[in-house]
This record gives C-alpha cells, structure tokens and sequence, in this order.
C-alpha cells in the first residue's frame, strides 16, 4: 500500500505559507473591488433599471407601473420630434465637432514651436474648460442678443442688420455650436500638444535632410503620428455632442426662455434636452427611459466605428500608418 506520508523531495506548505498566499489574492481583489463596488452602484445598475423603465409606462407624479414592452420606442421613433431632436444633435456635432478639432490641431501645432511664454498660454488654453457652463452658456446668450448683443452691435458698424440668432434654425444652432467650440478647444488643444511631442525629434530632422517645409513636415510627420490622437478626440468629442445638454438649455434661458424645448419651435432641441422635457416637463419617464437608451445605442455605435478605425478596418484617406509603404 502507498504511504500516506509526505513524498521525499517535496516540501509541504505551511499554515502560514498558505495564509500568506490567501493574503494576497484577498489584497489584490480588495483593492480593485472599489471600483466594481462603485460601477455596480452608479453605473451598470442604472443602466439596467434604465432599460426596465424603458419597458413600462411609469408617471413622476403617479405611483405604479405596467408592462407595455417596446412602445416607448416605437412612439419614440414615430415622434416628429424625436426625429428633430436627432438631427439637431447631427448638425450642432458636426458644427461644433469640425472647427473644434481644426482649431485645436492648429493651436496645438503653434505651442508645440519653440516661443516665448508657452507655458502662460498652455494655462490660457485650459481657462474656458475651467469655465462654469452655466457661466458660459449665459454670457454668450447676451452676446448673440438680437436686440443689444455684442455681436449684432458688431455688424451694425460694418453696415450689416441685425441677425435673430435665438429664433433661427441655423443661427441658433451656430450659436450653441460657438459655445461648445469656445469650452473644449483648449481642452483638445493640449491633447494634441502632448501627442505632438512624443513624436520623435529624429523624423522632423529627417524630413528637414530631405529638404521637406514645414508644411510638408506638419502633413507627412505630425498628423500621421496622431492618427490615434485624432480619432480619440473625435470619438469623445462626438459622444459628448450627443449628451449635448447644459449649453442649449441655458442658452434657451439667457434668450428669455428657461424650458427645454430648445426655441420656439425646437430649433435647436437635443435629444438631452427631449429626454429632460419628456421625465420633468411631461412626466413620462417611459419615453425619456427609451430616449436615454436610444442614446447609449448611439454612443455604443460611435465607438464601435472608432475601434474599426484605430484597427485599421476601416482607413481614412490621406492618413497612413507610420512605416506603410507609399
């Protein structure tokens, strides 16, 4: 029969050889469990109550629910103005996403040279992010005033009437967009600065050997070392278009209008300020449920689209991987 005594060359572990063991894998998991402690809490269980809502018909005023499965989202999408809301959220991103990113590249390229007082301007940069959105929001509603505005006052010198900024389609929404381009170009600004200078010094010098300009350097060096750079902030700008809320609201409310319709006529509603209006103006919170998942639906999508990109699935036109052949 086999000995029941420990095999010869095989030390056996010890009591506190396995407490020891125990200890840590407990530390390790107790110290990242906070984070899932919190996601739990504040994040994937909101995001499934959200769903269960979005499949019943519940009232803020009213006790009570009942199951009424996907007709929150089939009204949803038949509502003329969810549909607005949608392509208003479209337009102000792409308004406000383009000349962002443009800006910041090109601000981004100027502190990037060897000057004077960088470091004051990098500062300066970050200033409008720092900036409350309540504050910001409301100055610029008194700027595209259309009776005393600054802006207006501006082009009555120049011999240009005065434009109804609030109450149009488009100049509404220009006038939103400024204020989004305003908060986050700095913010973007020193994203791509940081991108900018891991690029190695050795390609600009390089590309200086071989008689190449500036330019041609800005274009065949810097911006396809910030292919990634670029398409993070166009993904992040882009989700955060699609949260749009506190600017078009409190520019709703320096116009004279504190209601989350976006204008008169919803000219400039987001699906932010339709989700707001549909749980605390109509008390449906059934439909804003069905509104705020048809946005995360949305913003799955967008990252989705950029994952194709950064993996190269999907290639953007004049903008190669460093050491791909010409």
């Amino acid at each position: 029969m086999a000995s029941s005594a420990a095999l010869p060359g095989r030390p056996r572990i010890t009591l506190r050889q396995r407490l020891s063991l125990w200890d840590r894998s407990i530390t390790a998991y107790g110290f990242i469990a906070p984070f899932f402690v919190l996601f739990f809490a504040f994040g994937l269980y909101p995001l499934l109550d959200t769903a269960w809502v979005a499949l019943h018909r519940e009232s803020l005023t009213a006790s009570g629910s009942s199951w009424v499965g996907f007709d929150n989202f089939t009204w949803l999408f038949g509502n003329e103005y969810f549909r607005k809301s949608l392509l208003n959220t479209v337009t102000i991103g792409i308004l406000s996403t383009v000349p962002q990113l443009l800006v910041a590249l090109g601000l981004a390229h100027l502190l990037n040279m060897k000057m004077r007082g960088r470091t004051f301007f990098r500062v300066i940069m970050l200033m409008p992010y720092a900036t409350s959105v309540a504050a910001a929001a409301l100055v610029f509603a008194q700027i595209f005033g259309t009776d005393s505005g600054l802006l207006n006052w501006l082009l009555g010198t120049v011999g240009i009437s005065p434009v109804a900024w609030e109450p149009g389609h488009w100049t509404s929404q220009i006038a939103v967009s400024t204020i989004v381009i305003w908060r986050w170009t700095g913010y973007n600004a020193l994203i791509y600065l940081a991108a900018m200078q891991a690029v190695p010094g050795d390609l600009y010098e390089a590309a200086a050997i071989d008689g190449a300009s500036k330019w041609q350097q800005f274009r065949n060096v810097t911006l396809p070392s910030l292919k990634p750079t670029i398409l993070f902030t166009v993904v992040v700008s882009s989700i955060g278009a699609t949260q749009l809320f506190g600017e078009p609201l409190l520019f709703s409310a320096g116009a004279g209008n504190a209601n989350p319709l976006g204008g008169s006529s919803h000219q400039y509603q987001t699906m932010g300020l339709l989700m707001y209006q549909q749980a605390f103006t109509d008390g449906s919170l059934g439909r804003a449920a069905a509104t705020a998942w048809t946005m995360f639906v949305i913003i799955i999508l967008v990252t989705l689209l950029n994952t194709l990109l950064v993996s190269g699935r999907i290639r953007i036109p004049g903008l190669r991987r460093k050491g791909a052949r010409a």
